[in-house]
């Protein structure tokens, strides 16, 4: 496995976290921000979790730009 494989891992990684719908999904587990810092437990693995679900989402337009560029490597390169 190399670093690019690597890399494109992490990216649709970021992708399946950057679609993941708060309101339908989240929320109705327990998995709101909302809940997570209004109790103060945002140290936790959960809540470290949650943290990460939301900036992914805050930062799509990154996540749009590294999805064309490896998309376009892809085609380039086959």
């Amino acid at each position: 496995m190399g670093l690019w494989t690597l890399l494109e891992g992490l990216v649709l990684l970021a992708n399946s976290l950057a679609v993941l719908n708060e309101d339908r999904l989240l929320a109705p587990r327990g998995w709101s921000f909302s809940e997570v810092s209004s109790t103060g437990r945002v140290k936790t693995l959960k809540g470290q979790l949650i943290g990460l679900i939301y900036a992914t989402q805050y930062l799509r337009v990154p996540l749009i730009i590294f999805n064309v560029l490896i998309i376009s490597v892809k085609l380039v390169s086959g």
